[in-house]
């Protein structure tokens, strides 16, 4: 796991251009479920390249992003120019010495890289006495009508890759949204937080075969196959979208908001 969270940065060109944002209602929520003030002192932990930071930036908020990737974080630096009020800081969330009194902190599809015994306790001390901790987590997930690829394109796969435990996970294609759970019950049994609200958001996006082998090259999980190996994967599913008879994909997705306060 500490080797794959480091795969982000091999390319975060690619990363910033391939990776989706998230639904513009999750902001809204987040703002009301941690009652964020106007100007609210936010830390984000592992900003990428500035995905959900742009949205919080926009709203006036003072952000100090915490991101492990040197590349990736020159990208946020770059994306985030015209905020003042965000700093973005190359740097390991579970070693850094900050200040501490943050309205918020937030972490968006990162939370989980961080060590357990880490990951709670820590944004619990960061927090002032009226703080919330914010965690977006995103799966991948099939509806009824969701897009018939994904169930086929695990027999690619199966040919490349047969021994993968995630090729293994995925047979049947993606789960349905119902059946996946938020951080409700984690959260509770941390013994640093008590949640005080959730949100969930299931939304499309539509790649074409290029749009979606780059996506694919940014997942950890592809990143850590050896180029020859990801290569022939690649090419299985690039000739499989272009042979559709509309040669794209519509990958759905599960966004779920869960929001905490501490436990005093």
């Amino acid at each position: 796991m500490q080797l794959l969270r480091t795969t982000f940065d091999e390319d975060a060109e690619r990363y910033d251009r391939a990776r989706p944002g998230y639904p513009p209602e999750l902001f809204d929520d987040l703002a009301a479920l941690a009652l964020l003030p106007p100007a609210a002192r936010v830390l984000e932990i592992g900003c990428g390249t500035g995905q959900a930071t742009l949205p919080l930036a926009e709203r006036g908020y003072r952000l100090t992003c915490i991101e492990l990737g040197r590349r990736l974080a020159a990208v946020a630096r770059r994306n985030l120019a015209a905020f003042p009020n965000v700093e973005v800081l190359n740097a390991d969330f579970e070693t850094w010495e900050p200040l501490h009194g943050f309205d918020a902190v937030v972490a968006f599809t990162a939370f989980h890289w961080i060590a357990p015994d880490v990951r709670y306790a820590k944004s619990a001390s960061l927090l002032g006495e009226r703080g919330a901790l914010a965690v977006v987590s995103t799966q991948h997930v099939r509806p009824p009508d969701g897009d018939r690829f994904f169930v086929d394109v695990q027999a690619d796969y199966e040919a490349v890759v047969p021994d993968d435990p995630a090729t293994k996970a995925s047979v049947g294609g993606p789960p349905a949204p119902e059946t996946i759970e938020g951080l409700g019950a984690e959260i509770a049994t941390s013994g640093c937080f008590e949640p005080v609200g959730a949100r969930r958001y299931v939304w499309d996006v539509t790649y074409t075969a290029d749009e979606y082998v780059d996506l694919l090259q940014t997942y950890s999980g592809h990143r850590g196959f050896d180029e020859e190996t990801r290569g022939r994967l690649l090419t299985r599913i690039r000739r499989r979208i272009e042979a559709r008879a509309d040669p794209v994909v519509r990958k759905t997705y599960l966004t779920m908001l869960d929001v905490a306060r501490p436990r005093r």
